[in-house]
């Protein structure tokens, strides 16, 4: 029987074994499955991965190339910008050099002075005018040897004893080619008409040049003149003045007629001199007759007359609005140099801006009573003078403010609210300074450990005699011990035993 009993104890060993075993296989199939799993879902995250890597880098490709073909783009774009300032640099060589001869040939001198800077500005003017001529003309003898050519060909193809047809097709051609030709010489014609009209026109520079030209030359006459040599240098002298003095005349008539356009334009006021409608004025002529410009010194002195005038509305518009608008801080200079209407608009706008202001609020007050406000005014605060008011109003608006100031720290300090009134913040400001005595009081007593008062009047005179000497021992124990606090007295004279 215990046999029996061992073997079954045994066999229950066995079986729990097993048992256990079985468990284990159990739990490592498990293991094994969830790893599968998860191996599973790696390899599809890291193909999912793959994929993505692949259309990113497809797409970065695709960028690269696109980046590649801006960038071949822009390099063309620099090569022809290059090209472009090579030939502009050139081109402005070109041009300086074409100057320098010109004025060369015209002065025989380099250019030094401002004046001959704006010399060099018209002969470049005059240049590019001739250059857009010679390119025009350039296409135009393109376009007529294209013509030429085109006839030609047809020409070579057609049979003139065919049909009367080609014929009729070569008379017109042949009357085309005679049209363009006339046409090239015509313009042709113009282009040297222009030519002399630009050579011939003077500009304000040369006007200045002129004018410099006429004192030299007024100045050589003179000399001549005493020297005895006038009979051989008048003629050129003359010659050269009644030049300069043609094209001088030639550009104040060009002035007035500009000046008597602006006068007999629509925009011109109405009320100036105005002369009868008739045609352009001409020049002066001979007989002593008119030239047509009398009228011009009338209007331009009327003008001046309006302009002067325009001073005195300001500064009286200046005062009108220092009586009406006396608070008004506008720096208004009565002292400049010229006066604009725009000035002037902008000080009626003003006043009737305050006027409308006014009006429409209903309650303007009258001079009487502006004048008992004024009066109460400088009762309250002292101002002897109506001009110490508005000093007087600055620092009572000052002193306002910070009392305003003052009122919100304590509202904020003694946490009330904002509406509490001045009496109330009185009342908390002086219970916070009962308390603050009233600790004060106990803590002097508790030191004094008396509450009478001669008592604690005693001590505190007792305090005063004893420890003025009690405080210089101390500090000449410092000293000496070379020490500094008072807790190290004692363990340093103890040393000192």
């Amino acid at each position: 029987r215990d046999e029996i009993r061992q073997e079954r104890g045994r066999a229950s060993q066995q079986e729990q074994r097993a048992n256990d075993l079985e468990n284990v296989v159990k739990n490592i199939k498990a293991k094994i499955c969830q790893l599968e799993d998860e191996t599973i879902a790696n390899v599809c995250q890291q193909q999912n991965r793959v994929k993505e890597l692949q259309r990113e880098q497809q797409v970065s490709q695709a960028k690269y190339q696109e980046q590649q073909d801006k960038l071949q783009e822009q390099e063309e774009v620099i090569a022809r910008l290059q090209k472009e300032l090579c030939k502009a640099g050139l081109e402005e060589q070109r041009r300086v050099a074409t100057q320098d001869k010109i004025f060369c040939q015209f002065c025989r001198r380099a250019p030094k002075s401002l004046l001959d800077q704006q010399f060099l500005s018209l002969i470049d003017y005059y240049e590019s005018q001739i250059s857009q001529m010679k390119k025009e003309l350039r296409q135009y003898k393109k376009d007529e040897d294209q013509a030429e050519r085109e006839a030609k060909s047809k020409e070579e193809f057609l049979n003139l004893d065919a049909t009367p047809n080609y014929r009729a097709l070569l008379t017109s051609f042949q009357k085309q080619l005679i049209e363009t030709k006339a046409r090239n010489e015509q313009l042709l014609l113009e282009n040297i008409n222009l030519k002399k009209d630009l050579e011939v026109r003077p500009t304000a520079q040369e006007l200045k040049l002129y004018k410099h030209q006429v004192k030299k030359l007024e100045k050589t006459l003179k000399k001549t003149m005493q020297s005895g040599s006038a009979a051989r240098a008048l003629p050129a002298i003359l010659t050269d003045v009644t030049h300069v003095s043609n094209n001088i005349f030639y550009l104040v008539l060009k002035v007035l007629s500009h000046i008597d356009s602006v006068l007999r334009s629509p925009r011109a006021p109405p009320l100036i001199y105005r002369r009868s409608k008739g045609t352009v004025p001409n020049c002066t002529k001979e007989n002593g007759q008119e030239c047509g410009f009398e009228h011009l010194p009338l209007t331009i002195e009327m003008w001046a007359d309006q302009l002067m005038a325009l001073k005195d509305l300001h500064r009286s518009l200046r005062k009108l609005s220092l009586e009406l608008v006396p608070w008004h801080t506008a720096d208004l200079q009565d002292n400049r140099e010229s006066i604009r209407v725009e000035d002037l608009q902008f000080m009626v706008d003003a006043i009737l801006e305050e006027i409308e202001n006014k009006a429409k609020n209903g309650q303007t007050p009258s001079s009487p009573s502006l004048f008992a406000i004024v009066s109460h005014f400088q009762k309250l605060f002292d101002v002897n003078s109506l001009n110490g008011v508005y000093p007087r109003m600055n620092e009572v608006y000052t002193k306002l403010g910070e009392m305003t100031n003052a009122m919100r720290n304590l509202h904020e300090l003694l946490q009330l609210d904002s509406s509490a009134p001045p009496t109330v913040v009185v009342d908390t400001v002086g219970k916070l300074c009962d308390t603050i005595n009233e600790n004060v009081t106990e803590q002097v007593q508790r030191l004094l450990g008396t509450q009478d008062i001669h008592s604690i009047i005693t001590k505190l005179e007792e305090h005063e005699c004893f420890f003025p000497p009690f405080q210089a021992l101390i500090q000449d124990l410092l000293c000496l011990l070379e020490i500094r606090n008072l807790d190290d007295i004692l363990p340093t004279v103890r040393n000192l035993k």
